[in-house]
């Protein structure tokens, strides 16, 4: 992507951010701890990056309004539908790939 202007290469990493969010609200099945064991980051991870990038720029974006964005909904409310109880694997594997986090 060297010869894409930065305006351009702008507008494409946002596009493939409101991508990714979208893919993400429709397989709620994929729990943030898989995610977190596989890649390393979640949809937490992903609204806190969020937030931080608001801190920067000096735009008001709370902890609750950065993770509503990355969910489609209020954090508690999918928590409620979609998040289940970490299996005893899920929390090992966790604890192993902590330090690649």
């Amino acid at each position: 992507m060297t010869d894409i202007d930065s305006e351009t290469r702008t507008k494409l990493e946002a596009a493939a951010f409101r991508r990714l969010l979208e893919h993400l609200r429709e397989r709620s099945d994929v729990q943030n701890i898989d995610l977190m064991n596989l890649a390393g980051f979640c949809r937490n991870c992903l609204s806190n990056w969020l937030k931080e990038a608001a801190d920067a720029s000096g735009v008001p974006l709370s902890k609750e309004e950065s993770r509503t964005y990355v969910y489609g909904m209020p954090y508690e409310e999918w928590k409620e539908q979609h998040q289940n109880e970490a299996t005893d694997a899920q929390r090992r594997a966790f604890e192993e790939s902590k330090p690649n986090h």
